[in-house]
């Protein structure tokens, strides 16, 4: 009997063991999971200081302009470190804004434009370097010579060669790209392709038939299937319907005298969804700011941020367009974000706005750190947000650095 019982003891902690020892191998992801939730590492406390002032910062510039609804997130090393939503998603009512409302992202969406280029260009679906008459035969600019010889990276980095801004007329009359595309030969050329910045919104927009033309499916179906979907922006859409039909959207506002009145929420811009036609909620902007900037590429690989990253062209900017930044080194443009040199970083950036609504983003790869801003009440205050955090941050990082140094060459002393 005592030897039975010894036997099945005996069994026991045998199986025991046998389990201990293979289950990472029986049940890796199980076992990932577990292991990550007693391990895992909260990095938003590395720089909670910074996290702190930029609150302090914030709660001032929400006070100071009366601001009625909006939403922040910065994401650091793979993770939301700070998410905030503030106000109300119309003057006059009481539903507030949360995590999911949308926002129009205005020319934001160039960003996420170039996202998707930098896919399709590592999947050998769409290369940047084609010239777009292999996908739209139909096009025809001015001179022959302009039209066989502009690429799609110049489409997504304003370097068409056409006068700034071209038929953005036209895109406020809501014209549709189709029948602005039968008129771009009436354009002015100011010079060959590659050449001169010249801000566009219809000549960018021009990816959209190139993806249909491409894919065979519409520019929205591709966005949803190779950002939206596998980045987890399970809010966003590239429509005005979508955006009118939701129930959990912020409303436009106007400033007057006092504080902001609301308006009608309206579908400017729409036509040129590549370039202003992404809603998206902060809760979108958080998953999509960790997919670009975190060291695990497997959302976006290597080979798709250099491709975007990289400047194509000097942009000549006037000096009010970034008057709430400190001396920047260097302003350019890459594929859909601006590229500029701030305090001996890389930093990715683009502002937004349409009429009540006003967006920004900024992305350094290096520090793996994000900041997006949506806002349904535009403002100057909300303009000097994202610089703000990143001196803040750059501060912090510069002090952190002289630290460590001053505690490496200390020697040490024996007790």
């Amino acid at each position: 009997m005592k030897i039975n019982k010894f036997l099945i003891i005996l069994f026991i902690l045998i199986t025991i063991v046998i389990a201990f020892k293979f289950s990472p191998f029986l049940s890796k992801s199980e076992l990932g999971k577990k292991i990550n939730e007693v391990t895992v590492i909260n990095y938003a406390k590395e720089i909670e200081e910074v996290l702190t002032a930029f609150d302090t910062i914030h709660n001032k510039y929400i006070q100071e302009s009366e601001a009625v609804g909006g939403a922040v997130v910065i994401t650091y090393k793979g993770q939301i470190a700070y998410m905030k939503c503030f106000g109300i998603k119309k003057s006059g009512e009481s539903d507030l804004v949360n995590r999911n409302t949308i926002f129009r992202l205005a020319s934001v969406s160039k960003t996420i434009t170039g996202v998707l280029a930098g896919i399709l260009a590592e999947e050998k679906i769409i290369n940047p370097e084609d010239n777009v008459v292999n996908y739209l035969p139909e096009l025809k600019l001015k001179f022959p010579e302009s039209t066989n010889s502009i690429k799609i990276k110049h489409l997504l980095s304003h370097t068409s060669g056409l006068t700034p801004h071209a038929f953005d007329i036209m895109v406020e009359d809501q014209v549709s790209l189709d029948q602005i595309m039968q008129r771009l030969n009436e354009a002015e050329i100011v010079s060959p392709p590659g050449l001169v910045y010249a801000y566009q919104n219809v000549m960018f927009s021009l990816y959209d038939p190139i993806v249909a033309a491409k894919t065979k499916k519409s520019f929205d179906s591709v966005l949803r299937e190779k950002v939206f979907e596998p980045f987890g922006m399970k809010d966003a859409s590239v429509d005005f319907e979508s955006f009118q039909n939701n129930d959990n959207k912020a409303f436009p506002h106007q400033k007057v005298e006092k504080g902001f009145n609301p308006i009608k929420l309206n579908n400017r811009y729409y036509v040129t969804k590549p370039a202003a036609g992404v809603n998206a909620s902060i809760s979108d902007m958080g998953q999509f700011l960790i997919a670009i900037s975190s060291k695990n590429d497997y959302l976006f690989s290597q080979y798709a941020r250099n491709l975007i990253f990289t400047p194509q062209i000097e942009s000549i900017l006037k000096r009010s367009y970034y008057k709430n930044w400190d001396k920047i080194e260097s302003k350019s443009y890459g594929i859909g974000w601006r590229i500029i040199d701030y305090k001996n970083h890389k930093i990715a950036h683009h502002g937004g706005y349409v009429l009540g609504y006003q967006s920004e983003i900024a992305v350094c790869e290096e520090e793996e750190i994000g900041i997006a801003i949506l806002t349904n009440s535009p403002n100057s205050f909300f303009s000097s947000e994202v610089p703000a955090f990143l001196k803040l941050f750059f501060e912090f990082k510069n002090k952190q650095a002289q630290e460590n140094s001053v505690a490496e060459q200390t020697p040490a002393t024996n007790p």
